[in-house]
């Protein structure tokens, strides 16, 4: 019986992303946007796997690109076993009312400790009367 090559791990982890204006931590006059934005992964490989860093690429609507890596998420590094889902919310700041984050997570099956790489598709943060 063949077991499932760990590179077919990133396509059985799924990231789903719900961003969200935060008014009343924001200050438009100062150019202050505050966003959240609600992070579940999902892992429906048969494999427990740990999320070991983030990698979050930042464009702002002026233009402006901050690049952000750290170990884990909210100081976490979850293992997620087959089947389940982790899910935290974070924040972002940005000097304009709109903006777009894309990233990755750097994860590990805990079996073969093997890392590997979760896409993160681009997401848009938009303040309100913001065209989405």
């Amino acid at each position: 019986m063949s077991q499932r090559l760990p590179e077919a791990l990133p396509d059985q982890v799924r990231v789903e992303v719900e961003p969200e204006f935060r008014d009343e931590e924001s200050a438009p006059a100062e150019g202050r946007f505050v966003f959240s934005y609600t992070i579940t992964v999902h892992n429906a490989s048969p494999h427990s796997i740990q999320l070991m860093a983030r990698h979050w690429k930042i464009t702002q609507g002026s233009g402006k690109v901050q690049e952000v890596r750290g170990k884990g998420v909210v100081g976490q590094q979850p293992v997620i076993g087959p089947g389940q889902r982790f899910r935290y919310t974070s924040r972002a700041i940005l000097d304009g009312p709109v903006g777009v984050m894309e990233g990755d997570y750097t994860c590990v099956d805990t079996a073969s400790q093997r890392p590997f790489e979760v896409a993160i598709a681009p997401f848009r943060l938009a303040g309100p009367n913001q065209v989405h």
